[in-house]
């Protein structure tokens, strides 16, 4: 009698009773009946409807109780509806034609989202492919139900899946920090995809959208996202600019090479990293360095000068910035430091809505270090859609199915 008890109440029935509770091969097996004058409800519109047959027994594998498998076993009734016609009836335990109870694919997708699902398989007795099957349900469910009409700032960005350029593309909605849609492949019709998904009016009520400066991204935003503004990552132009200052360093180690071979070793992250990031000999040595009037100190001075455009309050004071920092790195002498002067240069005008709307990157790459993470807990996954459901299940905050009794 006790066990039954507590079985109803994890279930929350009221129209259905747990009419015997049996022990088959060391599991619990509980056999729900419906309530006598009860009407079924309709799967569809909700709405109690008069009972027009009954169909075959149904199992379901429920939340195991003290380590013990607990089964549900129960003759689903169809109703017909004045509405709807003749439809089986919505049984609170069951989602869709699942053989797990709601609460146990609830339970297995909480443990999913913190654990590796094989870790998960072996902590309830389950295979692998149950997890992802419970993984799954959760996932559409919460697709289903999630509210996007507050995505007002998206950020794009790319992340490799597996060996052998295999990319897939991110949408994060940059103020909640969560993902809203994953696509394989980085080119202008994965972007495609996501607008066609994502649908013309929330598309219309996106005010920003950043990204780098990845050409086929941009052809996308400016064919399905015209009114929104286009601001480049500051962390993917910086990032550009070190890789600058770092190609200067080579040359000028390969020229040294003959003369003074131990000039520049040891000496990258001197150039690269922020000044109050040094340590006491690496600064000692950047001393030294910078009374022998070479190249790379000239990359690195134009380097720190840079950092100044993005303290600018109003976008003309910057865009005057911009214009003499131009004129000092097509004049320094520096191949790769011109190359990067002419492409923002190129991208002045999307370069300066930075003033206009100031978001950056840094919610995209704490977004992408987290999807990384979901791919190592794994050890990666062997196909794109298993992938993808748990990136939507991790980061997407999709809201889960309600239960009557809290198991986790």
């Amino acid at each position: 009698m006790l066990v039954e008890s507590i079985i109803k109440k994890t279930l929350g029935v009221k129209s259905h009773r747990i009419s015997r509770v049996d022990i088959e091969e060391g599991s619990l097996v509980a056999f729900i009946v419906s309530r006598k004058g009860s009407r079924p409800t309709c799967s569809v519109c909700g709405r109690k409807a008069p009972c027009y047959d009954t169909l075959s027994e149904r199992s379901w594998r429920h939340v195991p109780c003290w380590g013990i498998p607990v089964f549900f076993r129960y003759s689903p009734r169809r109703c017909s509806c004045a509405r709807c016609g003749v439809k089986v009836e919505a049984m609170p335990w069951s989602l869709g034609k699942s053989r797990l109870s709601l609460p146990f694919i609830v339970v297995l997708s909480s443990f999913a989202r913190i654990l590796s699902w094989e870790e998960v398989a072996r902590l309830f007795g389950v295979h692998w492919n149950t997890v992802r099957a419970s993984v799954l349900h959760s996932v559409e469910y919460g697709l289903t139900h999630r509210d996007l009409s507050g995505v007002l700032l998206i950020g794009v960005d790319e992340i490799s899946r597996r060996k052998g350029h295999t990319y897939i593309t991110n949408v994060y909605d940059l103020e909640s920090k969560r993902l809203i849609w994953t696509g394989e492949g980085r080119d202008c019709a994965t972007l495609e995809r996501f607008f066609d998904d994502y649908g013309e009016e929330p598309t219309a009520r996106i005010k920003g959208i950043c990204c780098d400066m990845w050409a086929p991204y941009f052809d996308a935003i400016e064919k399905k996202a015209p009114e929104a503004l286009v601001v480049f990552d500051k962390f993917h132009i910086v990032r550009h600019l070190i890789d600058a200052v770092d190609k200067v360093r080579k040359m000028e180690a390969i020229e040294k090479k003959k003369d003074n071979p131990e000039l520049l070793d040891g000496t990258k992250y001197i150039w690269l990293k922020n000044p109050w990031n040094l340590t006491p000999k690496q600064r000692e040595r950047l001393g030294q360095l910078e009374k022998l009037n070479l190249k790379i100190n000239r990359a690195y001075l134009l380097k720190e000068s840079f950092r100044h455009f993005w303290d600018y309050l109003y976008p003309e004071s910057a865009r005057k910035f911009l214009k003499k920092w131009f004129w000092w790195a097509t004049h320094s002498r520096l191949v790769p430091m011109r190359d990067f002067a002419w492409m923002l240069r190129n991208h002045e005008d999307d370069l300066m809505n930075f003033f206009k709307l100031r978001i950056t990157g840094g919610v995209i790459e704490g977004l992408n270090r987290k999807a990384k993470v979901v791919s190592q807990r794994a050890y990666g996954y062997r196909t794109f859609d298993t992938f993808k459901l748990a990136l939507y299940h991790v980061m997407g905050q999709l809201p889960m199915p309600e239960l009557t009794h809290r198991f986790v």
